[in-house]
């Protein structure tokens, strides 16, 4: 039996409100965030560890004999291995330019390692070698993080990587540091926990959203409901693990960072990158009111344009131009992105530009 056409136009129409129901909720779940990925936890941050060690094995690229203290760590780790060069045989290490005096440093990972995990790890000279390449690091203690007591807590060695050769007085040595202590990061105190905004979303007004969703969707698993969450800044939001979690606050900590939450609006901004000449501007950025001459350009935004020749900012809300409007006409006469840079610059000195700019 072949369809009628009314039922034929009753199937058209239930898939087109399928498809916009689901074309609705894919943009709805776009919108969200999971609120992990505007904050961490408190307690999960990376580490430093450091140390002082000699490379060897360079071909005359090393510290020069002038440089004392590449002589002395040299000595001393000759007396080390049972073949001390004695007073008079210091004279003897001047002509060796195939060592160099490095600082090593390596960075524990915010989820912290174990003892006998391998991390990579940053040589840089400290003294007048002009090349890192082709040597390899002796044996070195790590100490830190906290340089008022220190204590080893790693030992470096292995080949240097040269990876960029526009500076060859650092290099990196893959997996060349391996931990001798734990690295246990601790994420809970007094049986709470605390989120830190990223520094690009902390707002008062993210914060107190962030403590309310954390009230209304976890404080319910609470018997005799209080509130768990409270803002204590813009950047930081103390949680209470509940009692049924004490025993087991990861699990906790884990529901929280996959709460759902709206991508938050935070304050505009203007960042420039003036090496890559590149300009970001978040949100609606707006100007007050100027007239700016620079070069063979004469922009006036704001209020009314007198007779000179000028560039239009916003013709449809003149009194509250945009930063963006002005950029997009500085563009439209092919201005060059340095005299952008200058210009938008010359309005935050001003007082003119209304949102916070950062030069990077």
């Amino acid at each position: 039996m072949m369809p009628t056409t009314q039922n034929t136009r009753r199937l058209f129409h239930g898939i087109l409100i399928l498809l916009s129901v689901a074309v609705f909720a894919t943009q709805a779940q776009a919108a969200r965030l999971m609120l992990k990925s505007i904050c961490r936890i408190k307690g999960q941050e990376e580490s430093t560890i450091q140390g002082l060690g000699v490379i060897v094995g360079l071909k005359g690229t090393g510290d020069s004999s002038s440089y004392l203290p590449t002589i002395r760590s040299v000595a001393k780790i000759m007396s080390i291995m049972g073949n001390s060069p004695g007073t008079a045989g210091l004279a003897e290490l001047k002509d060796s330019k195939n060592v160099a005096l490095v600082l090593i440093a390596a960075t524990i990972p915010a989820a912290g390692a174990r003892q006998g995990d391998k991390i990579d790890c940053v040589v840089s000279s400290i003294g007048s070698a002009k090349s890192l390449a082709g040597g390899r690091l002796f044996l070195t203690p790590l100490i830190g993080p906290d340089p008022k007591h220190p204590r080893v807590y790693a030992f470096a060695e292995g080949a240097i990587t040269m990876e960029n050769l526009t500076t060859p007085n650092t290099g990196r040595i893959h997996e060349g540091c391996r931990l001798e202590e734990e690295f246990f990061h601790a994420f809970t105190k007094d049986n709470r926990i605390t989120l830190v905004l990223d520094k690009n979303h902390a707002d008062f007004q993210v914060a107190q959203d962030i403590a309310d969703l954390i009230n209304s969707q976890m404080g319910k698993q609470v018997s005799n409901y209080a509130p768990l969450a409270h803002a204590y800044n813009q950047g930081n939001i103390g949680v209470e693990i509940p009692t049924q979690y004490r025993e087991d606050p990861v699990s906790f900590v884990a529901q929280v960072l996959s709460l759902p939450i709206m991508e938050p609006r935070t304050v505009p901004r203007v960042v420039i990158n003036e090496r890559t000449g590149t300009i970001v501007i978040s949100g609606e950025v707006e100007i007050g009111s100027v007239a700016v001459t620079h070069k063979n350009l004469v922009i006036e935004a704001g209020g009314q344009s007198g007779v000179r020749p000028f560039v239009g900012v916003d013709p449809i809300d003149p009194t509250s131009p945009k930063l963006k409007a002005l950029v997009e006409a500085l563009n439209a006469v092919h201005a060059p992105t340095e005299d952008i840079i200058e210009i938008i610059k010359g309005l935050d000195r001003n007082g003119k530009l209304h949102a916070p700019l950062v030069i990077e």
